[in-house]
């Protein structure tokens, strides 16, 4: 008995020393929401999908600011944020850079392919980045309202999202270059902010239909992005 206390007890200071050294500023939804969304959009290594929130264990900050934005309400998300922001891809930077590392990611994907170098890992990120890119709370900054709810929001449909990834609505978007992609991305980063900044003016979680419905822009995307790659 006090063996599996000592276990437990250790495990719990684990958990908080993660929480300290890994802001839940760097978390995303939880593993499997990741999985549902990268098999709703038909991405054959769905599997990989949650392989960016594993990297944070190592890599720690270098990787985390890849996870998020902190934006102010009402501010504006551009193309040309987009791009300025694939440039810190890989780089301390605590005010994040999640749009510009789902480009960054492509382009090591892109590039690796051209130079007939296993490419799958920068894809696995970019599938990672693009799943987080409709979590709301990833557009805000790490403040009380985001401390209160996020790791709840994360998971609020984790539980049953791989078992029913079918649920997640898709639409048709065309992508058919790196303009278009960073388009994309920032409509629904701006999306996704005002739904956060909603839900932390009426100081609540989101609710589970809107999670779902948050779920099939990063599916919806992501699908656009799989056949512009294939092309």
């Amino acid at each position: 008995m006090l063996s599996e206390w000592i276990l437990r007890a250790r495990f719990v200071l684990i958990l908080l020393m993660g929480t300290a050294f890994f802001p839940l500023d760097g978390r995303a939804w939880w593993d499997e929401t990741h999985l549902a969304i990268a098999r709703a959009a038909g991405h054959r290594k769905w599997y990989h999908a949650a392989g960016a929130d594993i990297a944070k264990l190592k890599l720690g900050d270098v990787e985390g600011h890849n996870h998020y934005v902190n934006n102010a309400c009402g501010a504006r998300i551009t193309p040309a944020l987009i791009f300025e922001q694939a440039k810190r891809y890989d780089r301390l930077d605590p005010e994040g850079h999640l749009y510009g590392a789902i480009l960054a990611a492509l382009r090591g994907y892109r590039d690796f392919q051209a130079r007939n170098l296993y490419a799958e890992y920068h894809l696995a990120y970019a599938v990672h980045y693009l799943g987080d890119l409709s979590q709301p709370l990833h557009h805000l900054p790490q403040d009380d309202y985001n401390r209160k709810y996020h790791a709840a929001s994360d998971g609020i449909v984790n539980r049953e999202a791989l078992r029913m990834f079918k649920r997640i609505p898709l639409y048709s978007i065309a992508i058919g270059s790196e303009e278009d992609l960073a388009r994309e991305i920032a409509r629904i980063a701006q999306l996704s902010l005002k739904l956060g900044c909603t839900l932390r003016k009426e100081d609540r979680l989101i609710d589970r239909e809107q999670a779902w419905e948050q779920l099939g822009h990063s599916a919806s995307l992501l699908q656009a992005v799989l056949r512009w790659l294939e092309k």
